[in-house]
């Protein structure tokens, strides 16, 4: 038999190359689609069933966490286990808070511990927060003590609190610290019922005063969130928390530093909508 000639040659060296790099080349399916291009400057996507993380940006650094601190607030008041059905009276001091913090309760309504639960998880009363913590056995410093040792029970790592309503800039977490508040509260009964609620209304004094969530996501069909929290000042932007049932999967979604009222819901939408693809994978945590 004779040497094949050099057009022969070339033609199988041909072949061979376009094989090998078919070989290679990952089939099309396998590739990690897009990650959701999200505005928030700290975020963090968890599998709330294994912990794994689903995406992460910038969810190790600690930061001011504004209200997301009223989470922290209802677990250690409930945790204590006082009565719920206390009535409890807004004093001067619940309303001489940082910041200008506007509030609807006026000094000398009398509501149940119940009843500012519900306010300051629901729509981010930081009097009844604050009328919390006054009322927490050993006053407020007890209380702040309680929510450090909380939060290292929990391991938030960097997590740190001064007082229960969220408006100190000194009150800091990571997102990574703020998924484990998260799936902690979402554990809680009454943090989750309270939350989601979309309005409450309480009597003060002589009128029926009916308060909104915070949130308008929990009024949506469309979303089924086991567990949230918005928070804002200045140092800490626009932030939110939750647990949500998406597509049949239990995920926590850190949304931190949002700039801007409508950036932090229309994140929350754009995760929502690339758990819905099936497009989400594993990454590693930067």
């Amino acid at each position: 038999m004779g040497l094949p000639s050099n057009a022969c040659l070339k033609t199988a060296v041909a072949a061979a190359v376009l094989c090998t790099a078919a070989l290679a080349r990952p089939a099309l399916a396998a590739q990690p689609a897009a990650v959701p291009r999200l505005k928030s400057n700290s975020v963090l996507i968890l599998d709330s069933n294994d912990e794994s993380v689903l995406y992460a940006r910038r969810a190790d650094v600690a930061a001011p966490i504004a209200s997301i601190t009223k989470l922290m607030t209802a677990l250690v008041v409930l945790e204590a286990q006082q009565p719920l059905d206390e009535r409890l009276e807004i004093g001067r001091a619940d309303r001489e808070l940082p910041k200008g913090a506007p509030s609807r309760l006026a000094v000398g309504t009398v509501l149940t511990r119940r009843d500012l639960l519900h306010l300051a998880l629901m729509s981010s009363e930081n009097t009844a927060a604050h009328a919390l913590g006054q009322n927490y056995p050993g006053g407020l410093p007890a209380m702040v003590a309680a929510m450090n040792a909380k939060a290292a029970a929990l391991g938030m790592q960097s997590a740190h609190f001064v007082e229960p309503t969220g408006l100190s800039s000194q009150n800091v977490a990571s997102a990574e610290d703020l998924s484990k508040l998260v799936l902690a509260a979402s554990r809680n009964p009454v943090i989750r019922e309270f939350s989601t609620d979309r309005r409450y209304s309480v009597r003060v004094r002589r009128r029926l005063m009916e308060f909104r969530n915070t949130d308008n996501l929990v009024a949506n069909p469309a979303w089924n969130i086991v567990v949230q929290k918005t928070g804002y000042i200045a140092e800490a932007g626009r932030c939110l928390v939750m647990e949500a049932v998406i597509e049949g999967r239990s995920v926590v979604i850190v949304l931190l530093d949002s700039f801007g009222k409508l950036t932090r819901v229309a994140d929350a939408k754009r995760v929502k909508s690339w758990m819905e693809t099936g497009a989400a994978f594993k990454v590693s945590m930067r």
